[in-house]
């Protein structure tokens, strides 16, 4: 019993601290910015707030087992040198 009232008052904290939006854009930040912040680190959650989208290729990450694949597929493509550049030409500029 514990155990969940712990576990409803951490849920209940983690929810009440994404406040009002602080963002740039009056549209971004909120719980989704508290989200990507959270699952894709500050990268992902900063350029949501500038108006970037997340990508297909970081919301897959959080799918266990699936993740290793494109954990590897995200790091041959560092390896390569892909730049940011070279992605928002390939999946266009509302995501990099």
């Amino acid at each position: 019993m514990k155990k969940i009232i712990a576990c409803v008052l951490a849920a209940w904290i983690l929810c009440t601290s994404a406040g009002p939006s602080l963002a740039i854009n009056e549209n971004r930040g909120g719980v989704m910015g508290f989200i990507a912040g959270c699952c894709f680190g500050i990268r992902a959650a900063g350029e949501y707030n500038e108006g970037k989208e997340i990508h297909w290729r970081e919301w897959v990450m959080l799918i266990p087992y699936v993740n290793f694949v494109f954990a590897i597929w995200n790091g041959i493509d560092g390896a390569n040198g892909i730049r940011t550049a070279d992605y928002a030409k390939k999946y266009g500029s509302a995501f990099y």
